[in-house]
């Protein structure tokens, strides 16, 4: 069994090496996954498992506390088992927040990859917390040729950010979403703060932050008027209110959703559509990070 630290793995690991991982994962049989949710107030437990055929069987686990912010305290912990596929045996105990790191972001980055204009210029990152910096890192290596403008509702913790990874900060949210190429949105809004009107074509929208049934971080004008796709039916339409409520309230229809990652092929854009892609994650996600992490620093 090994034990791979955050430090060990991050240096072996590459953004367009885990997209490619990702990519041959979804060319695997079909995950069997399983979530369990446990909510206390604001505060959530999330419990993840997947069985992945030929890969192997992982569980993750993570704890989601946001007023641990105020008191100086990490709001997200957790822990990552990878089982080895064959006997079961532990294969890997996996530091959490590098799994949930390059999960979290090369998920977005191959959807923008599929979905995004290539020659993308102006790119928009909507929170300034752990999510946008990991966002910002692997888009670089996606984009390279794209600059990067923050946007937080606390504007310093914007600024923050803007110093440390050398993007700009935008004082106007419309503003900074109307002239950006591709939007990035890691909040833990309840509502909408991309606003559909504010869209143009041939923009890429790739929301990250929501996870729970009451959280949206756009709203149903954006949907309607926008091709529409996700990581993985399974772990968002049915879980994740950004597209459950719109669905449950008749606002789209359930083939308003085009296609997920396994059904790949059919992630299509013309120059002047404006696309969507929810980033619902799930441990299939995390399972397959976990594989190549382990292959990356070597069994």
């Amino acid at each position: 069994m090994r034990t791979i630290g955050f430090a060990e793995g991050e240096a072996s690991m590459d953004w367009l090496g885990l997209v490619d991982a990702l990519k041959a994962g979804h060319q695997k049989p079909k995950a069997t996954v399983k979530d369990l949710f446990l909510y206390r107030g604001t505060d959530t437990v999330l419990s993840r498992s997947a069985w992945i055929d030929g890969m192997g069987m992982l569980t993750k686990t993570a704890t989601v506390f946001p007023g641990n912010k105020v008191k100086g305290e990490p709001m997200i912990g957790g822990g990552v088992l990878l089982f080895d596929d064959t006997n079961g045996t532990l294969a890997a105990v996996i530091d959490f927040h590098l799994i949930t790191k390059w999960k979290t972001a090369g998920d977005s980055l191959l959807g923008a990859l599929l979905l995004a204009p290539q020659d993308a210029r102006n790119i928009l990152i909507v929170g300034a917390g752990t999510v946008g910096a990991s966002l910002i890192d692997a888009f670089s290596v996606g984009f390279p040729k794209a600059r990067f403008t923050i946007w937080n509702r606390t504007a310093d913790a914007a600024a923050q950010l803007a110093e440390q990874s050398g993007a700009t900060v935008a004082p106007d949210l419309e503003t900074a979403v109307r002239g950006a190429d591709i939007i990035l949105t890691g909040t833990m809004s309840t509502d909408p703060v991309i606003q559909g009107d504010w869209l143009q074509p041939g923009q890429h929208l790739n929301m990250i932050g929501a996870y729970r049934p009451d959280m949206r971080e756009t709203d149903d004008t954006a949907l309607l008027k926008s091709r529409v796709y996700v990581d993985c039916f399974d772990t968002t339409l049915d879980h994740i209110g950004e597209l459950k409520i719109p669905l449950d309230q008749g606002v789209i229809p359930r083939d308003h959703v085009l296609a997920d990652f396994y059904t790949m092929n059919q992630f299509q854009r013309t120059d002047g559509d404006i696309t969507i892609f929810k980033n619902g994650g799930g441990a299939h996600m995390d399972l397959m990070t976990a594989r190549y992490v382990l292959d990356a620093v070597g069994q």
